[in-house]
């Protein structure tokens, strides 16, 4: 069945940083573009790498409107060096009342705007964002626990598998009112991904942020609303693995020391106290095709990591700049 139409605009904002994620990007694009429910503009937000902007202009000339009605609009990021940054600045040249956020490296279902839009018929709900299957170049590892697909910017188990009120979304696949990111100042800059620099958490700081600001709004996982996120064999190992629990680790003690620990670790506690146990379990009685003891040993070395980094964070007084910046233009 098909998601209910909503009446509000849409724009979609693609950021990208690197030349080696090209053929990426233009499938990106080509994906919102062949959407069901036609997008108002598509802006891809270039962060810091003039080469890439040359490319991207020359690829999508000045504001170019496709044969879709949809506009392409490229522009360079106004804000600091980061994914934060590019953001903002996405949010800022955006003048429809939702924005969404697809990674340079996924590429969205035909049906993606419509499933994201449907929820905001209700005004309590302030953001819609969807599930992102992993898209793998090669085999996926045996040892992978499917509980630890955040590790690659993935839907992982432990999501609700239908419609839900959930504290935040994944960044590679979300939506906002515009209003509500340009009134708590966007997303911080000094939290999350700068380059190719393994760090995250930026959106959970936001909606933490809306939720704290306006406590009657809904944020709502529409996991119908679907996008492949694309996951590179270098991501499929050990030592990547490794570094990306650490880094979110890390990531989370900034996101405490700003909205506080409780609201930055509510969710977290509920994954390692129902859904980690059950999946090391799982492992060690070998249910399934998942079942094998490398998945349990992967399972508790990911959580042994990632809390040191949270530990590393916290014993370092991490104190990035957490006023909200005044990126965004009203």
């Amino acid at each position: 069945m098909a998601a209910a139409p909503y009446p509000g605009e849409m724009s979609v904002v693609i950021c990208a940083y690197t030349l080696d994620r090209w053929p990426d990007l233009q499938a990106a694009v080509k994906s919102v573009l062949d959407q069901q429910h036609t997008v108002e503009r598509v802006i891809v937000v270039i962060d810091h790498n003039p080469e890439l902007l040359d490319r991207a202009q020359i690829r999508w000339p000045a504001i170019d409107t496709t044969a879709s009605g949809a506009v392409v609009q490229v522009v360079a990021s106004r804000g600091l060096l980061g994914l934060s940054g590019a953001r903002n600045t996405g949010v800022a040249v955006a003048t429809t009342e939702i924005v969404a956020f697809l990674d340079d490296d996924a590429v969205a279902d035909p049906t993606w705007t419509q499933w994201l839009l449907a929820p905001y018929s209700d005004q309590d709900v302030i953001a819609c964002g969807g599930a992102a299957v992993p898209a793998l170049d090669g085999r996926r590892p045996r040892w992978w626990p499917l509980e630890f697909d955040w590790v690659v910017g993935c839907s992982y188990v432990g999501l609700p598998s239908r419609q839900a009120e959930v504290r935040n979304l994944i960044g590679a696949n979300m939506s906002l009112r515009r209003q509500a990111a340009v009134d708590i100042g966007g997303f911080v800059e000094g939290i999350g991904r700068v380059g190719s620099r393994p760090l995250g958490c930026e959106e959970t700081d936001l909606f933490i942020r809306l939720s704290r600001r306006w406590p009657h709004t809904r944020v709502v996982y529409e996991p119908r609303a679907l996008v492949h996120h694309r996951v590179p064999t270098a991501r499929l190992t050990w030592r990547y693995y490794r570094a990306r629990c650490f880094a979110e680790g890390l990531s989370k003690a900034k996101v405490a020391a700003h909205v506080g620990r409780d609201r930055a670790l509510a969710s977290e506690r509920s994954y390692v106290c129902r859904v980690l146990p059950r999946a090391v379990a799982r492992a060690c009685l070998g249910e399934g095709d998942a079942g094998n003891a490398s998945q349990a040993i992967a399972i508790s070395f990911g959580l042994l990591v990632t809390t040191a980094g949270y530990a590393s964070g916290h014993l370092a007084a991490i104190r990035p700049p957490f006023s909200p910046t005044k990126k965004v233009a009203a």
